[in-house]
């Protein structure tokens, strides 16, 4: 038996992603701490955010929002339902479209991710969710504190702050 079709139009990669005792060097145990990190949005650093690949959507915290210096009116409608917040569903209404950037040349990837704005007090500025992680060809892992992703340069490795 055999099967014929079209070839995947999934994008491929050689690249090999290994984690491993030295990703944690550093690192004291018993840990539970999420993976943090601090990527470049909008050409602003932006401290706390979570990579969190139990979240489907990009998340970004109206007050951070304003204090990177942009206003409402440059918010698109939206009209994403989340659900974790309170336990409840939370209609999003408002987003934008910013560019990402993990890593630092030579070693560094940038990715226009499209940021849910929630208008709720949060820990964390934003939260990369899974499409984030996927834009990223990116790979997780909370144990080692890091974020492991594709370069044209290499394999980066993003320490968890």
């Amino acid at each position: 038996m055999s099967i014929v079709g079209e070839p995947s139009k999934h994008s491929k990669s050689e690249t090999m992603f290994e984690f491993g005792d030295p990703d944690l060097e550093g690192l004291k145990f018993p840990q539970e701490d999420p993976l943090v990190i601090t990527p470049i949005i909008g050409n602003c650093p932006v401290m706390r955010v979570l990579v969190d690949n139990g979240a489907s959507v990009d998340i970004m915290f109206h007050d951070i929002f304003i204090r990177m210096g942009y206003n409402n009116s440059q918010l698109t409608p939206s009209n994403v339902p989340i659900y974790g917040f309170n336990h409840v569903e939370c209609k999003v209404e408002e987003a934008i479209q910013l560019l990402v950037t993990i890593g630092e040349e030579p070693r560094e990837d940038t990715q226009m991710l499209n940021f849910q704005v929630v208008k709720a007090a949060s820990t964390y500025n934003t939260i990369m969710g899974r499409i984030a992680i996927h834009a990223f060809k990116a790979f997780p892992s909370t144990y080692h504190m890091v974020l492991k992703f594709p370069t044209r340069n290499g394999v980066r490795e993003v320490r968890g702050d």
